[in-house]
C-alpha cells in the first residue's frame, strides 16, 4: 500500500512540475522576470503530492490549487486578491453597484469579519449594524479562520433568503444574533441637497461604474434650482475608493482641463503613466460624457464655485486621488482628518472564463509627486467629529496599520524617533480612552447614534465647511496631530 501511495505522490509531483516548468519558460519567455526557484517550485510539488496521497481523506486537487494560489497573493499585501469564479463575480457585482447580499462593507480584525459600515439603506444597516461591528459567526459557521473571500460568500446568496450573523459589539461588550434577509443591494453612490439658499452639499459614498452620471445629474438637478451657488461642500468621509476613472472624471469636473491629476508608478511601463483632466483619461470606450455635458449645462460654474472637500480616517484611494488633486492645484480647501492612506494600483486581470487576480501593480502619486501610500492626504484644516471632539478617530483603522502593507517607495523606512514613539504610545492611549468613552455613551443611550449623521443639521463638520465658505470663524481641532507614513522599531 505504501509503494501505491509513494507512486501517486509522484505522478502528482510530475504533474505538478510539468505544469509548473510550463509556467517557469513562459515567465522567462515575457523577458519580464528572472527564471522561476526550481528547487522551490519542486518543494511546492512535493507537498501538493503528500498531501493528495497522505492526507486523511481524499482532496479535491483543484481546491488545493486554488487555495495555494489565493495564499501566495495575499501574502504580498492586503489588497492583492485572487478571484476564483463566485468571487470574481462578486467583485464585478460590486463595482457596477449591484449585488445580493446583506449591505455591508467590511474588513478582517484579528481574525474576524469587522464592518467598516453599513451601506445606506441596506437590509444590514436596517438591521441596526454599527461600524466597528465584529461578526463571529454567519449561520453555522465560525468566522475565525476563515478568507476574507469566504465570509463574503456565505453572507451573499439569492433574493429573499436569510443569513443569520452573530455580532461582537465592542463598545457594548456584548454578542448578539440578527437574522437578515439577503435583497439586491443598488448602492446610491452620490446624494445631494442645498444646505441653504447658495450652498450645496454632494456626498460621494463609493466610486462606481454609475457614479460620474450620478453625480453630474445631481449637480445639474442643484444648478436648476439655485443657479446661483455660492459655495460648494463635496463630502468624501468614509468614501473607501472604488475605479480610478471615475476619481480622474471627479476632479475633472473642477479642474481646469488637461491639468495632471494623478500619476502611477510600478514595475511594468504601462503602470508608469499619467492621467490628466481629459476625456481619454476617464471615459469608457463608447461612453458619452456627462462631464462635459455637466460642465456645459452649468456653464463651467462648478471650476470656479468655492470648493470645500470633507475627508476623514475612512477616505481611501479614489476619494484621497480627487482630494489630492483639488489641494494640489489649489482648488480646494480639504478639511477633516488625515486620509487612510490607500496610495496603490490594483489592477484586474482575468486568468480564463471566470477567474482573475487582483494584483498591486502601482504607487499612486498626487499632481506634485506626493506618495499617498500609507500617509495619505493631510488636510489644510483639522476638524473633530463633534463640538465635544473626535468620538470613532481614534478606533478607526489605517493602512499603515494593516499587516504587511505596501511603504510609501521613500527607501528604507527609518527608526522610530523617541518622539514618534511617544506619539504611538499617546495614540494607543486615546484608542483605549475612545474605547472606553464609546462603552459609556452606549450605556447611556441604547441605540442612539454617537456621531449625527452625514448631511444633517447637526453635522458638526459640515457646518464648520460652511463657515469657511462663507468667511466666518472655524473651529479647528486643537488635539488632532499628523501620523507619518510609517511605524517602525527596527
Amino acid at each position: 500500500m505504501s509503494h501505491k501511495l509513494r507512486i501517486a505522490g509522484w505522478v502528482a509531483i510530475g504533474a505538478v512540475a510539468g505544469a509548473l516548468t510550463t509556467v517557469q519558460f513562459q515567465a522567462v519567455a515575457r523577458g519580464t522576470m528572472a527564471p522561476l526557484p526550481l528547487e522551490e517550485l519542486q518543494q511546492l510539488a512535493a507537498v501538493f503530492g503528500m498531501v493528495k496521497s497522505d492526507y486523511v481523506e481524499p482532496v479535491d486537487e483543484r481546491k488545493l490549487i486554488s487555495d495555494a494560489i489565493t495564499g501566495m497573493v495575499a501574502s504580498l499585501d492586503p489588497h492583492s486578491q485572487y478571484f476564483d469564479k463566485k468571487s470574481f463575480k462578486e467583485f464585478r457585482e460590486g463595482t457596477s453597484g449591484r449585488f445580493v447580499g446583506v449591505g455591508i462593507e467590511i474588513t478582517m480584525e484579528d481574525g474576524l469579519v469587522k464592518v467598516v459600515s453599513p451601506i445606506e439603506d441596506s437590509p444590514a444597516f436596517r438591521a441596526g449594524l454599527k461600524t466597528g461591528d465584529l461578526i463571529t459567526k454567519i449561520d453555522d459557521t465560525m468566522v475565525k479562520g476563515l478568507a476574507i473571500n469566504d465570509a463574503v460568500k456565505l453572507m451573499r446568496g439569492e433574493p429573499r433568503t436569510k443569513v443569520l450573523l452573530t455580532i461582537f459589539r465592542k463598545d457594548e461588550n456584548r454578542t448578539f444574533s440578527v437574522t437578515i434577509t439577503r435583497e439586491e443591494i443598488k448602492t446610491q453612490s452620490v446624494k445631494s441637497k442645498l444646505v441653504e439658499p447658495g450652498y450645496a452639499w454632494v456626498r460621494v459614498s463609493q466610486f462606481q461604474e454609475r457614479t460620474i452620471e450620478d453625480f453630474a445629474r445631481r449637480v445639474e438637478d442643484i444648478y436648476k434650482a439655485d443657479p446661483n451657488i455660492k459655495g460648494m461642500v463635496l463630502d468624501l468621509r468614509n468614501d473607501p475608493g472604488g475605479l480610478l476613472d471615475a476619481a480622474v472624471a471627479l476632479s475633472a469636473a473642477f479642474l481646469p482641463e488637461n491639468v495632471t491629476v494623478v500619476s502611477t508608478n510600478g514595475q511594468l511601463e504601462d503602470s508608469k503613466f499619467v492621467y490628466k483632466a481629459v476625456p481619454q483619461h476617464y471615459l469608457r470606450r463608447g461612453g458619452s460624457d456627462p462631464i462635459r455635458r455637466l460642465t456645459e449645462a452649468t456653464k463651467g460654474a462648478l471650476r470656479t464655485v468655492p470648493l470645500v472637500v470633507l475627508v476623514n480616517e475612512g477616505s481611501a484611494s479614489a476619494s484621497e486621488i480627487v482630494a489630492g488633486a483639488l489641494q494640489d492645484h489649489k482648488r480646494a480647501t480639504i478639511m477633516g482628518s488625515q486620509t487612510f492612506g490607500k496610495g496603490s494600483v490594483q489592477t484586474v486581470r482575468p486568468l480564463g472564463p471566470d477567474t482573475g487576480l487582483k494584483l498591486t501593480t502601482a504607487r499612486y502619486y498626487t499632481p506634485l509627486g506626493t506618495s499617498i501610500q500609507a500617509k495619505g492626504i493631510v488636510p489644510d484644516v483639522l476638524l473633530d467629529e463633534t463640538a465635544e471632539g473626535n468620538v470613532f478617530a481614534a478606533l478607526r483603522t489605517r493602512e499603515a496599520d494593516l499587516q504587511k502593507h505596501l511603504g510609501n517607495g521613500g527607501g528604507a523606512i527609518p527608526p522610530m524617533t523617541d518622539a514618534q514613539r511617544a506619539a504611538e504610545q499617546r495614540r494607543d492611549q486615546d484608542r483605549e480612552d475612545a474605547r472606553r468613552r464609546l462603552e459609556d455613551e452606549a450605556r447611556k443611550n441604547p441605540g442612539q447614534r454617537l456621531v449625527p449623521e452625514f448631511g444633517s443639521e447637526q453635522d458638526f463638520q459640515l457646518q464648520q465647511a460652511l463657515n469657511q465658505l462663507k468667511g466666518r470663524p472655524v473651529l479647528v481641532s486643537k488635539t488632532q496631530t499628523i501620523r507619518s507614513e510609517e511605524k517602525s522599531e527596527n
